[in-house]
């Protein structure tokens, strides 16, 4: 493994946790294993693995370019990653409400809405009773 594939999941288990890492590693093919290690060792091993900026900053900068981009779906993969990253709520309506001005309001929309959603199953999970009664 390549020291920036090994940064690169090292990061990325800090930032999306180890659940969605090792459910994202359990589904890799043969087919995707090279787009796989090449997000792994480009985005993982090389821009989030850079000190330049805080984890924090990296993850407002993603929000702001999938929501301006219309690249929905990532969306809330990386809302629930704010709670590694440190970037609040109020961080994250900062940023969508930037993408409305400079990018347009309908993206802008829908990316608050998947916040939103988000969010709230965040919550739920967190105040969920475990089996032994306790909130996890």
């Amino acid at each position: 493994m390549s020291d920036r594939i090994a940064a690169g999941m090292t990061v990325r288990r800090k930032v999306l946790g180890d659940a969605h890492v090792d459910r994202a590693e359990a589904a890799k093919t043969d087919f995707d294993k090279p787009f796989q290690d090449l997000i792994t060792q480009g985005a993982w091993g090389t821009v989030w693995a850079s000190d330049g900026i805080s984890l924090r900053e990296r993850s407002m900068l993603t929000l702001a370019l999938l929501a301006a981009t219309g690249n929905f779906e990532e969306i809330p993969m990386h809302i629930r990653a704010t709670a590694n990253t440190g970037a609040s709520k109020q961080d994250v309506l900062e940023v969508f409400q930037h993408v409305a001005i400079y990018c347009g309001v309908p993206r802008a929309n829908h990316a608050i809405k998947l916040a939103k959603q988000t969010y709230s199953e965040m919550e739920k999970t967190e105040n969920a009773p475990t089996q032994g009664g306790e909130p996890r």
